[in-house]
């Protein structure tokens, strides 16, 4: 191209913002100048604009490389709202539907053209590639590229394949969180040549990095007490398992928290769905497994607690870092316990590859560090990076003097009518949040939180609604920022509409008759319905389809549960008497063999008693015999 277009009023016309982020602009022209570019950007800092503002430009298609197909698909839909031609080739689509996309590829039609490094390595790809107009490849969360990275995966050591095949094109790496080594490997894997590198800064000044240690049987109780403090914001609780994120979220909703889980084992429909009603606010907390969060993008997350020790110091510093997206103060809490090393070690022992393994104990090393570590936290993540800061405290991390209230108290069991009770007190949304003490002031936080919590709720009812009609997700309509400007500035008319951050001209065009008549709806007096939960609490739904006769496997299924769960809440009902055990729940010729063990180890710990028995007897039975043996130790005590 002779003359780069305005980049700035592509930005307003496409994207609805006038002016870019750090380091963006800069990317944007590396890739029109036909560079090869490496950026480092940590989570929430606008990677994915960087390849598709100039994708836009060029005129040309930008093929992007990116590991998750929900992603891509929701990437490829949000494009499509803003006018800009995107498609995706993934393995779901029926082979029509794939061959319509290929051919309208080859004839130029799309701008932004999403493939998976697997659909990338499969049979005549890089043959159909030569026929389309390609500007440049994108490869996202290029630290999968690496041996050295969190999440090296083998099928993308073949994009070194994108150089010798295409000597001629630019390639550009994009991740959030790779180390110096990770990136010296990115560039040797996809044989950059002379390429600019973006590195922006580590420091996430606005997160607050609180690390405890602390036992099993209180983890759950700080955790209940974390989230009344977070009540009416949006937060992610990570979980190390399938089950604990399941007996978590059975935990929270029997103490009146909603809570909805996110796992690799649900169905792929109700994974979507329970990511869905987190997105547009209808459930504030998801507990998730790491399977959640890759391409999320919510940025008004106040809080990420996770329960365990993560992977790495890579993998906290991605995890954590979906918190505060919105520039504004978040918390990243770690809830760990000293059994964690175990579980580490754990899927340490499960690599079969040595190198590999080797590498995994040393992540877990550093982690372990990091937890133990009495240095500013935030300096400790920068230096990992590469990055020294000019600093040696923060003020903004446990171990430079800060930590929230909610740690500091002693915990003070509360009924679930009264939890309850607090956190509908506590529930109305808020897009402000005030600043913390220790920050520097920024324009952003001295605004005036003049956004009325009942528009802010009553322009997401319509979001939800515009969301269900597309079938897409809600912050594809508007993202959350959008929706608080639009309570702040209260636009009355088209040109003032326009003049939103994150109202393109396409958005406008579609949507801003709607969002002028819902702005004047609710000053007519409309106001959002409430969303009421129907679902009774767990135990109280689990007793319900007992007594309608269904069996475990059926209330799992109904629930969305797993059958371990199900079990443990059925134990939780036999040990409070509020059902009986039934012999049909047991294994056969299991309940003799279980109580006799009982007599020599005791029903304290269900680990002891399953040593003492033969290996078919499986831990459901042991705990459902357990508790009933537990419930009748009681009833003697009392009548003694």
């Amino acid at each position: 191209m002779s003359e780069t277009p305005n980049l700035s009023n592509v930005l307003r016309r496409y994207w609805g913002y006038h002016e870019f982020r750090p380091k963006q602009e800069n990317v944007i022209r590396s890739l029109l100048a036909a560079h090869d570019t490496c950026v480092v950007m940590p989570t929430g800092g606008g990677k994915s604009l960087c390849y598709q503002l100039p994708a836009v430009i060029s005129g040309k298609t930008a093929v992007v490389v990116s590991p998750l197909i929900a992603l891509m698909q929701d990437q490829a839909a949000q494009l499509a709202q803003m006018g800009i031609p995107a498609a995706v080739i993934n393995s779901h689509q029926s082979p029509t539907e794939r061959r319509e996309v290929m051919e309208k590829a080859t004839r130029g039609e799309y701008r932004l053209l999403y493939l998976s490094p697997e659909r990338l390595a499969a049979g005549n790809t890089f043959d159909w590639l030569s026929k389309i107009p390609v500007g440049f490849f994108a490869v996202d969360e290029a630290h999968c590229i690496s041996e050295w990275g969190h999440e090296f995966r083998t099928d993308y050591r073949l994009l070194s394949r994108l150089r010798t095949s295409f000597p001629h094109l630019p390639i550009a790496a994009f991740t959030a969180s790779a180390t110096r080594q990770v990136r010296h490997d990115i560039l040797k894997q996809l044989q950059m040549r002379e390429p600019h590198c973006y590195i922006a800064s580590f420091h996430r000044e606005n997160l607050r990095y609180v690390v405890h240690e602390c036992e099993a049987r209180t983890q759950l109780d700080l955790l209940a007490r974390a989230l009344r403090n977070y009540a009416g914001e949006s937060v992610i609780v990570y979980s190390p398992t399938i089950r604990r994120v399941e007996e978590t979220v059975e935990y929270l909703e029997e103490n009146g928290i909603a809570a909805i889980p996110y796992h690799a084992k649900m169905e792929s429909s109700m994974r979507r769905q329970n990511q869905e009603r987190w997105m547009s606010d209808e459930v504030r907390v998801l507990v998730g497994t790491i399977a959640f969060g890759l391409g999320i993008n919510k940025p008004a997350v106040r809080a990420v607690i996770h329960l365990s020790l993560p992977q790495s110091i890579e993998q906290y510093y991605q995890e954590a870092g979906r918190a505060g997206r919105d520039g504004r103060p978040a918390d990243c809490v770690l809830l760990w316990q000293k059994r964690d090393h175990i579980l580490l070690d754990y899927f340490i022992g499960k690599i079969s590859d040595d190198a590999e393994r080797e590498r995994a104990s040393g992540r877990k090393r550093v982690i372990s560090r990091f937890a133990d570590s009495s240095a500013c936290r935030h300096r400790q993540i920068c230096l990992h990076f590469g990055e020294t800061p000019p600093w040696e405290r923060c003020s903004a991390c446990d171990n430079c003097g800060t930590k929230p209230d909610w740690l500091k108290q002693e915990i003070v069991a509360a009924s679930a009518p009264e939890i309850a009770r607090r956190s509908a007190a506590a529930a109305a949304p808020s897009f402000y949040t005030p600043r913390l003490r220790s920050e520097r002031p920024r324009v952003r936080d001295l605004t005036p939180p003049e956004a009325e919590p009942a528009l802010a709720e009553y322009l997401r009812e319509w979001r939800r609604s515009m969301a269900r009609e597309n079938k897409v997700p809600a912050y594809i309509i508007l993202h959350d920022s959008t929706l608080e400007e639009l309570c702040r500035r209260r636009p009355s008319n088209l040109a003032l509409l326009k003049q939103v951050p994150g109202i393109g001209e396409k958005k406008a065009d579609v949507y801003g008759a709607e969002i002028l008549q819902v702005l004047r709806n609710y000053d007519g007096g409309a106001r959002a319905t409430a969303i009421v939960s129907k679902e009774p609490a767990p135990a109280e739904h689990t007793l319900q389809l007992l007594n309608e006769g269904k069996s475990f496997e059926e209330i799992a299924r109904i629930r969305a549960r797993q059958v371990s769960t199900v079990v443990c809440t059925v134990a939780s009902l036999v040990e409070t008497r509020q059902i009986k055990l039934d012999a049909k729940w047991i294994s056969p010729d299991a309940q003799p063999l279980i109580e006799a063990a009982c007599e020599k180890q005791g029903v304290e710990r269900l680990k002891d008693i399953k040593e003492a028995l033969p290996p078919y007897v499986s831990f459901d039975d042991i705990r459902l015999v357990v508790a009933h043996l537990r419930a009748e130790n009681r009833v003697r005590a009392q009548t003694a």
